[in-house]
């Protein structure tokens, strides 16, 4: 565990640190989201949910913040995007893993009350972003990487503002409920892009098999 990483609180010496109890914790926690969102979340629903007690949660999480950061860990992965050699399949199994997440009653509820924790705690965001943004950023990141070595993507393409794209439609979605957010949206997301900053040699082969009349 590094020093930013203020979720967990140290057990110091004893006995070894079940981790059933943890998995426990985090599964009650994404069924609790689920069934009454985040307002109503409280550390002794979980414990009595996960068969453990509110001690025992204190000892592993900061705060009842900190657990719904970890859940969503959990549930949405800290680096989801693969490495299959197919440049818009990785893409669209990373989103894909967002869009999965967010389509959850449980997700969709707690975001916008924890868009608002984050920005009112910069301990809570600065493990927001080590624990689940920047991780699945980096992974994002190494698969556009890997398409441009394989002339799938321009070499000039800002990654950062393409990071942006890619995952924003889905948080955009989850926060605001205009829209929802489909079994196929991570694949039109991606491939929209694609079709944006992708070169003419990928989109002459992978861009019309794709196209929605």
């Amino acid at each position: 565990m590094t020093g930013s990483d203020t979720r967990l609180i140290p057990t110091g010496r004893g006995r070894p640190r079940d981790h059933r109890i943890d998995e426990a914790v985090l599964a009650a926690t994404m069924r609790l989201l689920e069934e009454g969102g985040y307002a109503d979340f409280t550390m002794e629903a979980v414990a009595a949910r996960a068969g453990t007690t509110k001690p025992a949660i204190r000892r592993r999480w900061a705060s009842r913040r900190h657990l719904v950061v970890d859940a969503l860990v959990a549930a949405m992965g800290e680096a989801p995007t693969p490495d299959t050699g197919c440049t818009h399949c990785d893409l669209i199994a990373g989103i894909a893993t967002l869009t999965t997440a967010f389509a959850g009653p449980g997700t969709r509820r707690v975001w916008p009350a924890l868009v608002a924790d984050i920005a009112a705690d910069p301990a809570l965001a600065e493990t927001f972003f080590t624990r689940l943004f920047e991780p699945r950023r980096a992974a994002t990141a190494a698969a556009l990487r890997r398409g441009i070595d394989r002339g799938d993507i321009r070499a000039d393409t800002d990654l950062d503002l393409l990071l942006d794209l890619l995952a924003s439609t889905t948080y955009y979605r989850a926060l605001f409920g205009h829209l929802p957010i489909t079994d196929s949206l991570a694949e039109d997301i991606v491939m929209i892009v694609m079709s944006g900053v992708a070169t003419p040699a990928w989109r002459a082969q992978h861009e019309r098999p794709h196209r929605h009349p």
